[in-house]
C-alpha cells in the first residue's frame, strides 16, 4: 500500500478531534468517496480521537490516501503515549467502557471502516490503524 500524502494532526483537545475529522473528509471528498463513507469515516475517527484526550490526554492522528490493488483510500494511524489498553478483546465489546462512555468507541469505530488494526499494551500506548476505500 503506497501513501499518496501525509497528514499529521495533533491531538490534544476537542478541536483537534474537529481537524483530524475534516482535514479526512477533505481528502475523502477527493477521492470522490461517498458523502455516507466521509460520514462513517468521520464518525470513526471521533471515537479513536476522542480515546486519545480521554484516556492519553494527547496523541496524534496520521492521515494519508493509499493505493492497493486498484482500490484507493484513506488510512488513519491513531498513536498515543497513554495506558495502553489491558483487555483488547474486551475493550472491542460494545458496552464496555473504563471511561464512564456508553462503550461504542472502538468497537463502533471497527464497524465504519473497512479495515481494522488495534496495537497496544499495559503502559506502551495504543496504536489504531483505520482504513475506509472509495467504493
Amino acid at each position: 500500500m503506497a501513501p499518496e500524502q501525509a497528514e499529521r494532526i495533533a491531538i490534544e483537545s476537542d478541536a483537534d478531534v474537529v481537524t483530524a475529522r475534516q482535514r479526512a473528509r477533505a481528502l475523502a471528498v477527493g477521492l470522490d468517496m461517498p458523502t455516507t463513507d466521509q460520514t462513517l469515516l468521520a464518525t470513526a475517527i471521533s471515537e479513536i480521537a476522542r480515546n486519545i484526550t480521554a484516556y492519553a490526554q494527547r496523541g496524534e492522528v496520521l492521515l494519508d490516501v493509499i493505493h492497493a490493488g486498484g482500490r484507493r483510500g484513506i488510512r488513519v494511524v491513531a498513536v498515543d503515549e497513554g495506558p495502553g489498553i489491558e483487555d483488547v478483546e474486551r475493550a472491542l465489546t460494545d458496552g464496555y467502557t473504563t471511561g464512564g462512555g456508553l462503550g461504542l468507541g472502538l468497537p463502533g469505530a471497527r464497524r465504519l471502516v473497512d479495515e481494522f488494526d488495534i496495537q497496544t499494551a499495559p503502559g506502551e500506548g495504543t496504536r489504531v490503524t483505520l482504513i475506509k476505500w472509495t467504493r
